[in-house]
């Protein structure tokens, strides 16, 4: 079901999916709040709040963009992600406000994680970065790793789960050895998966776009039973 909400003047059209309460119960249940690779708010992050609902979890596709708008060419979508990615702040407002909608839901139960896609992976660390109040933790399923600039100790409370593609050409090494420096006093797992490059989770990726975009069947597996670990053991323990 579409989830409206807003960001300052701009309307946002998420994406809603509850558990089934025949085998979750009536709820309200944990949130995570899912968002977008670079393509917009389309099949393969709605399959994927589908996914979470099956594990029990109330799951907002949160709409970056706005309107829900899909980019229709490649160098679109990498114009806008390059926007946002330019204003840290900016896309830290525009998550920050699909976390607000889901957490106002009825079906929430004020718990939230967020958990991001190659530009959505980028999306969450921002929102643990500037510290949201309400996100207990963050996904980053082959997301860019660099900041605007390091955080002040102690500033980062949401537990994070980085699952990164070793061989990913779109993130340099350097930022990964980067961020695992910025994390040093955080409560940061990151587990790099040999083989894998960026979009390693994503079916559709083949490697047509840019060799370096490819999906990687054994990295798709294995990080999303890391996914269903960390959610259950560590942030809504």
């Amino acid at each position: 079901m579409e989830l409206v909400y807003q960001d300052g003047g701009t309307r946002l059209i998420g994406e809603l999916v509850l558990p089934d309460p025949a085998k979750f119960g009536p709820g309200p249940y944990p949130g995570v709040v899912a968002v977008h690779e670079a393509w917009g708010l389309g099949d393969e992050v709605k399959r994927r709040i589908r996914m979470l609902a099956d594990l029990g979890y109330v799951a907002l596709a949160a709409d970056i963009f706005g309107e829900r708008h899909i980019p229709p060419t490649v160098p679109e979508a990498f114009e806008m992600i390059g926007k946002f990615l330019d204003d840290r702040e900016g896309l830290r407002r525009r998550a920050g406000a699909a976390v607000s909608a889901l957490k106002a839901h009825a079906a929430c139960d004020g718990r939230i994680a967020a958990v991001g896609y190659c530009f959505g992976g980028s999306t969450v660390l921002e929102l643990a970065r500037g510290g949201n109040p309400d996100v207990l933790g963050v996904i980053s399923f082959h997301g860019g790793l660099s900041g605007a600039g390091p955080h002040a100790p102690g500033g980062v409370k949401a537990k994070i789960l980085v699952l990164h593609g070793a061989e990913d050409p779109l993130v340099p090494h350097e930022d990964l050895v980067a961020f695992l420096q910025e994390m040093k006093d955080a409560d940061c797992q990151t587990l790099a998966y040999s083989g894998s490059v960026h979009a390693f989770s994503n079916p559709e990726a083949d490697g047509s776009i840019n060799p370096g975009i490819h999906y990687h069947a054994r990295s798709d597996r294995r990080s999303w039973e890391q996914l269903k670990l960390f959610l259950k053991a560590e942030v809504f323990a």
